[in-house]
């Protein structure tokens, strides 16, 4: 059985759900792959203790804290090559980008092997069923430039926004909260 409740954030509604003892989804309301490989049939409306504090966690992180995504029992489902990329979004500090390259190259390090390409790397990133808590906003172009989002890349732009990241008008990073002054 996978248990869902909705919470409401300054981006949109997002819905969570728990399985077991973990959390396995998080996704805003709309966005692309939204309950990708559940069954509606084996979901229920339910507020658990885990959701209550996966909803916790959204509010301090829109409160302007830096939760870690390692507070929360996390167990998204995917391949072990998106579970490995998953689990690299979560080291990227808050305030802070990397590029779809950069990621492909930590992979690389991580596997021992070939450096994966940065398309396969954007598509696990794309494929996060735990959106703002898996933070795969974090991840910009070579450019600069916001790529790809599930969840459109207003939000995406929000969320860096939020965090203390500087866009220039066309939408590219100026800084991060790791920039000098």
């Amino acid at each position: 059985m996978v248990f869902i409740s909705s919470a409401a954030t300054p981006v949109g509604r997002i819905l969570l759900a728990q399985e077991g003892e973990g959390l396995v989804g998080a996704w805003l309301e709309g966005q692309r792959y939204y309950m990708a490989g559940f069954d509606p049939n084996e979901v229920k409306n339910s507020e658990t203790p885990l959701l209550t504090q996966a909803k916790q966690w959204l509010d301090d992180y829109f409160a302007g804290k830096s939760p870690s995504p390692f507070a929360l029992p996390l167990a998204p489902r995917g391949t072990p090559f998106r579970q490995a990329v998953w689990q690299l979004l979560c080291q990227i500090p808050y305030g802070q980008t990397v590029t779809y390259g950069q990621l492909a190259r930590q992979m690389a390090a991580v596997c021992g092997g070939a450096c994966p390409s940065a398309r396969a790397v954007g598509s696990a990133v794309g494929h996060n069923p735990l959106s703002v808590i898996i933070p795969c906003h974090r991840v910009v172009g070579t450019d600069g430039c916001l790529t790809g989002y599930a969840g459109g890349l207003g939000t995406k732009a929000r969320l860096l926004l939020h965090e203390g990241v500087r866009l220039s008008s066309d939408g590219r990073i100026l800084s991060t909260n790791a920039d000098p002054e």
